[in-house]
């Protein structure tokens, strides 16, 4: 099955391609700057969380002399969760939102979820070079230990693939699940220590944050840009598992109901 699947997206390489491209621009399309914007947003916004909370959060962060600590801290978990949220919304709509594409062409489904994961990730790609400039000019880049962060983010885009995938295939049945979806996630992004940092939370609650696979993601990203430090790779191995049984149970329903998806659009 597997192969299968990856002969067909490789056969619609070519219109996955192009529709990366066609993604990106249309995001711009009309605007005076055009592609610039892609860098001025998330330039933007990693200046206005360096200046607003260098020092005002610089206590947050004890055993951190820099005055960049917080906003390292904060960019290195927000950028993260930007990508994990993209993706699993997107995903969670992807159907329903292409129903005319899928009704007038004939070609792979998860041609789809590839299309979306490639821009995410260029989009992704874009912000954490901007990221990487600031921490190179600032003097806090951490060095070749910034190459354990690859198989973090492998294991967050699983993550989010596998579940937004999984909900995808319900959505098309059940339109709720979009709408919910995007209730959750404010309510997880919250849950998970992207704003502040785990040691404000009272010990009971931090004795369970590893439940939440995203507060194993995020901390290991932070420690890599914040500290210069590997993760604890058995902390990863929880929201590895998950992202794989997710991944699995995804291609299952999918496959199941593939048959369906376009009936019901």
């Amino acid at each position: 099955m597997l192969k299968r699947l990856a002969r067909d997206l490789w056969a619609y390489r070519g219109f996955i391609a192009e529709s990366v491209r066609r993604d990106f621009h249309s995001r711009y399309l009309n605007t005076q700057l055009g592609w610039l914007w892609s860098i001025l947003q998330p330039l933007s916004m990693l200046s206005v969380y360096t200046l607003v909370f260098s020092r005002l959060m610089r206590a947050a962060m004890p055993g951190h002399d820099s005055i960049w600590a917080y906003s390292i801290y904060l960019c290195a978990g927000l950028l993260s969760w930007g990508l994990f949220s993209e993706l699993l919304s997107r995903s969670a709509g992807i159907f329903v939102s292409n129903a005319n594409l899928l009704k007038k062409v004939s070609l792979p489904r998860l041609t789809l979820p590839a299309i979306t994961t490639l821009s995410s990730l260029i989009n992704y790609a874009i912000v954490m070079g901007i990221f990487f400039a600031f921490l190179i000019f600032t003097g806090n880049f951490p060095g070749l230990v910034v190459l354990a962060a690859l198989p973090v983010i492998l294991i967050l885009i699983g993550l989010a693939l596998g579940l937004g995938i999984l909900c995808g295939t319900i959505n098309v049945f059940y339109r709720d699940v979009e709408q919910a979806l995007s209730v959750i996630l404010q309510f997880w992004f919250w849950l998970t220590p992207v704003v502040y940092v785990s040691r404000a939370l009272p010990e009971g609650i931090v004795r369970w944050m590893w439940v939440n696979p995203m507060w194993s993601i995020v901390n290991a990203l932070q420690g890599i840009f914040l500290e210069a430090k590997l993760p604890q790779w058995h902390t990863l191995l929880w929201p590895a598992g998950l992202a794989l049984a997710l991944m699995t149970l995804a291609l299952l329903a999918f496959m199941r109901l593939g048959g369906e998806l376009v009936d019901e659009l």
